[in-house]
């Protein structure tokens, strides 16, 4: 078995590389660093350490520099989500082009709580909050382990690790739940991440019925060319959640939903035609939802 493993020279991924052989064991390994050139100097330090780790253990190291600023500009996106995008196409292609069997990241509890509360407060789905998981090839082995655990180990290891300057920045979303609001939670909990980490394994749980209720139901709720069937849709019992699935892709943002669900609803309760729901419109990320006749046109 061969396994790429995603080290960046933070704690978490450092952790990740020092115990590998422990979570894999007899495999081979590869390290793939990533140089987002955000930090200047700091960004090449990282790098540098990295690259002598591996040449330490003789393991191979890939490394690609990217120009992140460049693709967020284009794109108008975040910096995190063009780094987020970079990365993963690069993981993609390295799986593809030199057959490892899978790419291992170190994302942890921590991480995974970060995510459940930052999905609860854009809107979600049970999808969103049922943490991450195993997919295309990506590995996470330490979603159990707590970001004090991993601080733990690696000092009584006596392990070596760089720390990222932007982390101490509470601009990032992601790093305010993390410096700010966690450790309110600490403080009323400080077991909080073991929690919703149990909290989140119950959910996917339900996620996965309501996923099996919906592929049992979705047979003739669309078109051939997508569109999705009003009065096939209004007829199941649980509706709302087969219309959300449904229109899913186009991304569209809580209150929007709801707006679309109010309409139908009334459209469904109300003597038949005296509802106009044909040309409305419903803005999602990249797409627009429209009513025609009764069809919803994803285009």
């Amino acid at each position: 078995m061969r396994i790429l493993l995603a080290v960046s020279g933070g704690i978490d991924s450092m952790y990740l590389a020092n115990r590998a052989p422990e979570l894999f064991p007899g495999a081979r390994f590869a390290v793939a660093h990533c140089n987002f050139a955000l930090r200047g100097a700091e960004s090449d330090g990282d790098e540098a350490f990295v690259r002598a780790w591996c040449a330490a253990r003789g393991w191979p190291c890939l490394v690609r520099r990217f120009d992140t600023q460049a693709l967020a500009r284009t794109r108008g996106i975040s910096i995190e989500m063009a780094a987020r995008e970079l990365r993963y196409a690069w993981f993609a292609e390295l799986l593809r082009e030199q057959g490892f069997d899978a790419v291992a990241v170190a994302h942890n509890a921590d991480d995974n709580a970060e995510t459940m509360i930052l999905n609860l407060l854009r809107g979600t789905g049970t999808r969103g909050l049922r943490g991450m998981g195993d997919h295309d090839g990506i590995v996470r082995p330490l979603l159990d382990v707590t970001r004090e655990e991993i601080r733990a180990w690696m000092q009584a290891h006596g392990c070596a690790w760089r720390e990222d300057s932007t982390n101490a920045d509470n601009t990032p979303r992601r790093n305010r739940i993390r410096n700010e609001v966690f450790p309110v939670f600490a403080r009323i909990n400080p077991s909080f991440v073991r929690t919703l980490a149990g909290d989140m394994r119950r959910i996917a749980q339900t996620d996965d019925i309501a996923d099996a209720w919906f592929r049992s139901v979705r047979d003739g709720l669309t078109t051939e060319d997508g569109a999705v069937r009003i009065p096939a849709v209004l007829a199941l019992e649980h509706w709302e959640y087969a219309l959300w699935r449904l229109v899913e892709d186009a991304a569209l943002s809580g209150p929007t939903f709801d707006k679309l669900t109010a309409l139908l609803r009334r459209y469904k309760d109300a003597p038949r035609g005296t509802v106009t729901i044909g040309g409305k419109t419903f803005e999602g990320t990249g797409r627009t939802l429209r009513i025609e006749q009764e069809l919803i046109v994803i285009r």
